[in-house]
């Protein structure tokens, strides 16, 4: 690719006085939006300020590559600065780089997985050739800035390496330094005189997949990643080090060096994929972390079609008056036909939200031992939705949910690469080992797990619960609201939820107490929490989501008006010392708030249709907004605070 092919001598801008991140974005994408590559610049801006809260665009040297993708782009292009007084406070690969240098990209949507890399990998391999740096910093004027940019990268004639190695780049979100990283690897080794072959495992899929004929004669592999690397039993018994991403820009010749003569140990996998690469470098907890992450992306999907199946049927059966009982079996049958197809896809947007747990405890597992742990992983998460009790046919089970999956996808993740790593066969035996002994002894665990501990440990609270509800009914309504609410708002529709459903409707039934903080707290935390990931950027300034909480988010604000509160299940997982506290308080506080103001609601119909059937809605609608802004502006503030002392600590 031409770099002088998609900018411009009216997008670079050489010796400039600005002396801010934002004073060099609102420049160059004005520049942009002149020469027509951007048609809307807050959106554009918008878009890369996103980019730079989930990691670093500053490299070394001087460096930047600050990238932004949004529908306002009409054209991919980049603006460049150079600025006479280095930026000090640009977050960096390399945390004393002072950036001076700054490539801004513009990629349109629409061509975000082939232009945005092609561009990137042509531009991170650039600033790894020397010249090609001295020529950008020293470039006189524009014009020769413009010849620099189309200057064929000096080749190096052909070379005998001496050993071989090979090498895996890969990062969550950077592309950037998948690129640069092997680059960096790749220069390293031909310095050393040792051949060095990368597969980066980028935004784009795998690319320069090592092959077993690649493998042929390499002595040992680098994983320089910040995930998990794919497909590492291809590299089963080599010698390894693992590193982060970024260390080849510092540190390629001394990885190099280290992999063949002090590696962290052997690959240990087998035929199905399994590994123990990690050497003990990964802490307990950093697995469950990385785990709970890996699970919580695989779930999301889950979670958005089985809603949208249930808002499409909701909505659907609203136009028939029917929204309350369409899952009422009479509709099966009905001699509407459209009524007929709502009640079914209700029922199958349910059915769909019963596999979000299995499919986050299978991909947890997955993340901690790799395939081994997927089949025991999903078993685990089938008992914490409560398919047992379904396909069991028993009655009043309280399924142990998101605590659950929890729990069962870290029993079997860590079962199962205990196993993979210890037992040990003839070769003639191997093939017991993944198809037989791996999933037979740990879904076995699962089951006890699950039998003894998991199950036991919800019932009981469950019962627990129902003591404490029925001890305090005779509570004022502000104690009664406030217990009801906070159980309510605890797990989204796990067994402590559900626990406190069935009290509050009873004593509804009674006519003891009505359920108006029963149904204030189903649709609080989901909006709350959908719309923090909404207002965080107008309220802080900044992102204080990642992307897949973001997504996740708008999803959360459309289920909960529909009261399903699993939408808001994923930053729980992610975060629960955080999400469930504040949850609890501004379910809490909108309930009390509610009842206090006199609204009254006996129909247990939490959904946006039941609200007008409310006995002073307007007390009932500053309940809402109460609790909704507590939970939006609390998770806001907390999580901008630990960001904040995060980066002073970093400092």
């Amino acid at each position: 690719m031409k770099l002088s092919q998609i900018t411009s001598e009216q997008l670079v801008f050489l010796n400039q006085d600005w002396r801010t991140k934002e004073e060099v974005f609102d420049a160059l994408i004005d520049a942009l939006y002149k020469q027509g590559a951007v048609n809307d610049k807050a959106e554009f801006k918008n878009a890369v300020l996103e980019r730079e809260e989930i990691s670093e665009t500053g490299l070394e040297k001087g460096f930047a590559i600050p990238h932004g993708k949004s529908k306002a782009v009409q054209k991919a292009a980049f603006a460049f600065a150079r600025l006479n007084q280095p930026i000090e406070n640009w977050k960096s690969i390399d945390p004393a780089n002072k950036v001076k240098y700054i490539f801004l990209l513009a990629i349109p949507e629409a061509e975000a997985g082939s232009t945005h890399l092609e561009l990137l990998a042509e531009l991170s391999k650039r600033l790894l050739d020397e010249s090609f740096i001295t020529n950008i910093q020293q470039a006189a004027s524009v014009t020769e800035f413009m010849n620099v940019l189309d200057s064929a990268q000096e080749e190096s004639t052909e070379q005998e390496y001496s050993r071989k190695i090979v090498a895996i780049t890969a990062c969550a979100a950077g592309i950037a330094h998948t690129y640069m990283a092997a680059e960096a690897l790749e220069k390293a080794g031909k310095e050393l005189g040792i051949q060095v072959i990368v597969e980066k495992q980028g935004a784009n899929g795998i690319e320069n997949r090592i092959t077993p004929e690649v493998l042929q004669g390499a002595e040992a592999v680098i994983f320089a990643t910040d995930i998990a690397a794919k497909d590492k039993h291809r590299f089963n018994g080599m010698p390894f080090i693992q590193r982060r991403v970024a260390d080849p820009l510092r540190n390629g010749k001394e990885m190099i060096e280290t992999v063949l003569s002090k590696p962290d140990g052997r690959v240990s996998a087998d035929d199905n994929g399994g590994t123990s690469s990690d050497s003990g470098k990964s802490s307990f907890f950093s697995q469950i972390y990385r785990g709970v992450l890996t699970g919580i992306s695989y779930m999301l999907p889950v979670i958005v079609a089985g809603g949208l199946m249930i808002g499409i049927a909701q909505l659907g059966a609203a136009a028939f008056g029917l929204q309350k009982v369409i899952a009422n079996p009479e509709f099966a049958t009905n001699s509407n036909h459209l009524v007929v197809i709502f009640h079914y896809l209700g029922l199958y947007g349910n059915m769909i939200m019963k596999f979000m747990y299995p499919v986050f405890a299978a991909f947890l597992a997955y993340s901690i031992a790799d395939r081994p742990g997927l089949a025991p992983g999903f078993i685990g998460g089938a008992f914490a939705a409560g398919l047992h009790y379904t396909l069991w046919g028993v009655d009043g089970g309280i399924p142990s949910g998101f605590f659950g999956a929890l729990i069962l996808g870290i029993v079997a993740g860590f079962v199962a690469k205990f196993l993979n790593e210890k037992i040990h066969l003839h070769k003639n035996l191997q093939a017991m080992k993944p198809m037989f002994l791996i999933p037979g002894i740990t879904v076995l665990v699962i089951f006890f797990a699950n039998y003894y501990v998991v199950d036991p440990v919800f019932g009981g609270l469950n019962a627990w619960l129902q003591d404490l509800i029925i001890q305090n009914k005779d509570a004022s309504d502000v104690v009664l609201s406030t217990i009801i609410a906070c159980l309510t708002a605890f797990d989204l529709g796990g067994p402590v939820n559900k626990a406190a459903g069935a009290i509050a409707i009873g004593l509804a039934a009674d006519g003891i107490f009505p359920l108006t903080a029963r149904v204030l707290a189903i649709v609080i935390p989901p909006i709350g929490i959908g719309l923090a990931t909404v207002l965080d950027k107008y309220i802080v300034k900044r992102r204080v989501f990642d992307e897949n909480l973001r997504v996740a988010g708008t999803t959360s604000i459309f289920l909960g008006f529909i009261a399903i509160g699993e939408g808001a299940i994923p930053f729980m997982l992610q975060n629960p010392l955080i999400t469930i506290p504040i949850n609890m308080i501004g379910a809490s506080l909108g309930a009390v708030t509610a009842v206090s103001l006199g609204a009254v609601q006996w129909l247990p119909l939490p959904a946006i249709w039941g609200w007008p059937l409310v006995e002073n809605f307007w007390a009932y609608a500053i309940g809402l907004i109460v609790g909704i802004a507590f939970i939006t502006f609390a998770n806001i503030f907390v999580r901008y605070g630990l960001i904040r002392r995060k980066e002073k600590k970093n400092k």
